[in-house]
């Protein structure tokens, strides 16, 4: 079962590679006993001459202060954290010959990469049941892009693609709290760590998996949620081109818009009117306005939801049993 390829011996460390943006051109690597070596956890490391390098490509070697460095890869090692191009970052930090670029991946321990996730994707200020809760569904969909993309060099994105990470900068105590109050816990469907998917308010109602994000998947179903009497719930937008909604789904999300003359559908007008200024869709035309609930995709845990159901008492179990319907609470680790 691939569960079991996450479940780890007593004593070891569950490990992440996270890509560092988008391939660069020139990339800065600063620390203060900085090592360098190949890429291999136990591999042997050599001291760099200084405390910081820059590192770039030319042809499918890479290039350290300008000096051909042989094979594909260079892993980086510092007694504490290492600065890459101004983001600290805690564990190692591999640079990769990339399509155009240099590709930076930051190895780090699974929870100290959540602690960054967690400042990252939900305000600090929150209960802590609500951080437990958005802790255990981060771990859990990391876990599931591992092991979907095992043997790859890197598992997950950096940015709101993926999880958003910050590095130290999203850290504090309250995320570290979280991270190791639930040390190990992931939600599990028939044992298989599930797609863990959230987002920051559903209006009232989250959206069925197959509507949001193509996935037809039994634990992402519509749920009601106490979100909707939030200001942060409403939202309104002046497109200034005729909409017209074709079709909707079952909890009233457009899956099908005719906009400025042309059919298509709803998440491609959602991307190209773009995702901060179309927050989802959940909306009403009236003219040329848009008169909208929610933020995101609406799949998965409602993190505002889940702010007011541990407001009200609620603790992580019962939050995450509530939007990842049928869903195991596991410890792995």
């Amino acid at each position: 079962m691939a569960v079991m390829l996450v479940a780890q011996r007593s004593g070891a460390t569950e490990t992440m590679r996270i890509a560092i943006g988008s391939e660069v051109k020139l990339a800065h690597v600063a620390g203060q006993a900085l090592l360098r070596g190949d890429d291999e956890e136990d591999g042997v490391f050599s001291a760099l001459p200084g405390p910081d390098v820059t590192v770039s490509r030319r042809g499918r070697d890479l290039l350290i202060d300008g000096a051909v460095v042989g094979g594909s890869a260079v892993r980086f090692r510092n007694g504490g954290a290492i600065e890459v191009n101004g983001t600290k970052v805690r564990g190692d930090v591999v640079a990769l010959v990339g399509r155009d670029g240099v590709q930076l991946v930051n190895v780090l321990a699974l929870e100290d990469y959540l602690a960054g996730v967690l400042g990252s994707e939900m305000p600090k200020s929150f209960p802590l049941e609500a951080l437990k809760a958005q802790a255990i569904a981060a771990r859990t969909y990391a876990l599931h892009k591992k092991l979907e993309q095992y043997g790859q060099p890197f598992h997950l994105g950096s940015s709101v693609i993926s999880q958003v990470y910050g590095g130290l900068a999203s850290e504090d105590a309250r995320t570290r709290e979280a991270v190791e109050a639930t040390r190990g816990m992931v939600l599990t469907y028939q044992l298989q760590p599930v797609e863990a998917y959230f987002h920051a308010s559903c209006g009232g109602k989250t959206e069925n998996g197959v509507e949001a994000l193509g996935r037809d998947l039994p634990y992402l179903k519509p749920v009601s949620c106490p979100c909707a009497k939030l200001p942060q719930a409403e939202w309104s937008l002046e497109l200034g081109k005729r909409v017209e909604v074709l079709s909707r789904s079952a909890t009233g999300r457009a899956t099908r818009v005719q906009y400025d003359g042309k059919a298509m559908d709803a998440v491609t007008f959602r991307e190209r009117v773009g995702y901060m200024k179309l927050k989802s869709l959940w909306f009403d035309v009236r003219g040329g306005t848009l008169s909208g609930h929610g933020f995101g995709h609406g799949a998965g845990m409602c993190q505002w939801g889940a702010k007011v159901l541990a407001d009200q008492g609620l603790k992580f179990r019962e939050i995450l049993s509530h939007y990842y319907v049928g869903t195991e609470l596991q410890t792995l680790y």
